[in-house]
């Protein structure tokens, strides 16, 4: 599967060798965009959030991760674009999470599927993985978990916790993933796993030392007021402009400034017959 998809090829290639930009994407304007600078576009389980106010991801359904999907593939050229499983939709057997899986990659067209994982989920992954899906894992913080843990909190801070990640890290290596996650875990615990592993890491909130970066792009401009990690950087704030930009434009409304004479098409209306 992987020789059969040259961009997975090339992500693989990259270990150790040259840093690897991701971001999400979850509309076909930003997608076109980030396409440029990005090896891989992530359509996310937190468009439930961005997209649809949702207080976490554990509502999101599979059609709304198809329907993102699709336009996202539709704007994406350059990179890797992968489709999040949303949360109950791969968990009860393999061959649930193969029906999704099959069914995100034929009505998407995109590269690879995502899944959190935990012990409860390695043999689901492995599973897949014989059956030929592409597949990223996700370690550390599993957001469709926050419910049973409490909220978003750093994981594997003591040494069993730790030592547990590490485990499952290197289990999804070696059951035929071809990438990690790693969310939310201190940075010698993320620099240990992409040391142990012969696949890509991808960090968010882990270590400069993984293979690669990702953030949600609404957090990279400044777009989400509300919520804000410590592991985000906003480099742009687009809810001040946005803010800026519908002020003017209510003004202008209010005070018959918009449409402008531009704006408008010139006509000689004919006369209407009595």
């Amino acid at each position: 599967m992987h020789k059969n998809n040259p961009k997975i090829s090339d992500l693989l290639d990259k270990k150790n060798k040259q840093k690897i930009c991701c971001l999400t994407a979850y509309s076909y304007s930003v997608a076109k965009i980030i396409d440029q600078y990005c090896d891989l576009i992530l359509v996310g389980d937190s468009l439930g959030m961005t997209v649809y106010g949702m207080k976490d991801t554990i509502d999101v359904t599979l059609e709304m991760m198809i329907n993102h999907g699709k336009c996202v593939k539709k704007a994406s050229h350059k990179s890797l674009v992968v489709v999040d499983l949303p949360h109950g939709t791969y968990e009860k057997s393999g061959e649930q999470a193969l029906i999704s899986a099959r069914e995100v990659l034929s009505q998407t067209k995109c590269d690879a599927i995502k899944i959190e994982v935990n012990e409860d989920i390695l043999p689901i992954l492995k599973y897949l993985c014989q059956e030929q899906i592409p597949v990223i894992g996700h370690v550390g913080l599993l957001p469709q978990h926050v419910r049973k843990i409490g909220g978003y909190k750093y994981q594997g801070m003591d040494q069993e916790s730790a030592n547990k990640i590490l485990e499952i890290s290197k289990k999804i290596a070696d059951y035929g993933a071809f990438a990690l996650v790693i969310e939310a875990v201190p940075s010698d615990l993320a620099d240990k796993i992409t040391e142990s592993i012969n696949i890509p890491t991808i960090g968010i909130g882990a270590s400069r030392n993984c293979d690669g970066q990702i953030l949600v792009t609404d957090d990279l401009i400044g777009l989400n007021e509300e919520f804000k990690p410590k592991f985000v950087k906003n480099y742009d704030n687009f809810a001040q402009r946005l803010h800026n930009a519908v002020k003017c434009y209510q003004s202008d409304v209010i005070n018959k400034k918009f449409p402008e004479d531009q704006n408008l098409t010139n006509y000689k209306a004919n006369k209407v017959a009595k």
